[in-house]
């Protein structure tokens, strides 16, 4: 029985301190939707989604009223296009995209995630189309996220994938040149990706989940800011304690959504993501939080150290207060979603080579990270390597969701709108990687990969 206080203190983190439930995603399998024609698996895939989730949004918009909770995004992730589409005769998955954004529109949903491809060790033919298709696809679609897994600590990194991947990026970003390389905000390129992570771009399902399932991710920086403010000078472990107790409060809301998601759409309850995801918004940023322990701004010496905190308190918390934690549970730390880390990009305080060190400890990786639009494919697929090796090593999801803004240079400002925000233009390094890039091949898996 909860209590008044209880209650109140409920009321006052949703009203005031922009605690929400930020996306109910509803994983669905697509791997019953191969067929050699294409046009009768682009049909399969339209036809299931839409079957599956029919109710997805109105549901959500029913525990909303009646729970007044919250909840910013209704979302699907689907089984990787490359293996479910992989028996159609066809090298262009472009209509298979297409089939995913009107299955979108017709259900009312804001993203859906899964045209992807596991590439890790190497590539399947359905691996090869898929990524050549990425460009075009997020160009021609509003609602479609892609991504595709690079490496991972039990295979090593793919530098042929590598390398492809700064090619595919500089290209989606000059299709969209007019929206500041939009294409690229839906795009992630990770490490050791999660088979259950509910979050866009970077979700999809993956071969050893359920046929359907929902996954709830909780988001509450506000919240956590706000409880900070209580301990002004106590010590480091106090601190520590307070986002403990607090982020267990806010996955037991995060579960009671899931839990009621999962009973009225009769679909298994996967886990509940408890990732502090900022927004745009004053008063829900990570870096606020960082700032409130002591920093003057987020990327002053000690960012790191006061990152690291944050992020094992919140999963500390989570696995206490549900025994269904998953996806990538912890901080993010996207720049243009983030008002604080836009503030300290702007005023030359984040680079990134700050934010690299920064991903060593976090949830993801580099993310929603605007650089100059003549930055070469070979730095980014660079950029991509150096996060990959600290997600291999440290056995950990990195990621980078980097956008070479066509036109612009260091200074500028790209405009994205919504939960993207706008992103700062920050300098990259111009010494050349490329002669390393160019090498190809595999970095071998790491000797502590072999754990049987």
């Amino acid at each position: 029985m909860l209590s008044a206080s209880e209650i109140l203190s409920t009321v006052e983190m949703i009203s005031q301190q922009h605690l929400d439930i930020r996306t109910v995603t509803m994983g669905i399998s697509l791997r019953d939707c191969c067929d050699s024609d294409p046009a009768a698996c682009a049909d399969k895939i339209y036809e299931k989604i839409c079957r599956k989730a029919e109710k997805l949004v109105p549901t959500a918009q029913a525990i909303e009223r009646e729970f007044g909770i919250p909840i910013i995004n209704k979302r699907v992730s689907v089984t990787p296009i490359a293996i479910a589409c992989e028996s159609s005769d066809t090298e262009d998955y472009v209509p298979f995209a297409k089939a995913m954004d009107r299955a979108a529109d017709a259900l009312g949903i804001d993203f859906i995630g899964g045209f992807s491809a596991l590439v890790q060790k190497g590539y399947t033919g359905g691996d090869h189309a898929l990524i050549n298709s990425i460009p075009e696809a997020l160009a021609s679609t509003n609602k479609v996220c892609a991504s595709v897994n690079i490496g991972s600590t039990k295979a090593g990194i793919n530098m042929n994938a590598v390398a492809e991947m700064g090619r595919i990026i500089k290209k989606a970003a000059e299709l969209t040149a007019d929206k500041g390389g939009f294409a690229c905000a839906k795009l992630v390129v990770f490490c050791n990706a999660v088979e259950d992570n509910p979050f866009m771009a970077g979700a999809f399902h993956g071969v050893g989940e359920p046929g359907c399932v929902i996954n709830v991710g909780v988001s509450g920086p506000g919240v956590v800011h706000h409880a900070l403010q209580s301990c002004k000078g106590q010590p480091i472990d106090v601190v520590a304690e307070t986002i403990k107790r607090t982020a267990f409060r806010v996955t037991r809301m995060g579960q009671l959504v899931a839990q009621e998601a999962s009973a009225r759409l009769n679909v298994p309850f996967g886990i509940v993501d408890l990732s502090l995801a900022p927004t745009p918004a004053v008063g829900d940023s990570v870096a606020d939080i960082l700032e409130e322990m002591g920093l003057e701004s987020v990327g002053a010496p000690g960012t790191t150290a006061a990152l690291a905190l944050l992020n094992d308190a919140v999963k500390k918390g989570g696995v206490m207060a549900s025994s269904n934690v998953g996806g990538l549970s912890g901080a993010f730390i996207p720049v243009s979603e983030d008002a604080g880390m836009i503030r300290a990009a702007k005023s030359g305080a984040l680079t990134i080579e700050k934010l690299e060190a920064m991903t060593c400890v976090c949830s993801v990786g580099l993310d929603m990270i605007a650089v100059p639009g003549d930055t070469s494919a070979e730095t980014i697929s660079g950029i991509i390597a150096d996060e990959a090796a600290i997600g291999m090593i440290n056995s950990k999801t990195t990621a980078v969701r980097i956008i070479p803004a066509p036109g612009c240079g260091v200074g500028d400002v790209v405009e994205f709108g919504g939960l993207l925000g706008s992103a700062p233009v920050i300098p990259v390094n111009t010494r050349s990687c490329k002669e390393l890039v160019d090498r190809g091949g595999r970095i071998p898996a790491p000797i502590h990969s072999l754990r049987n």
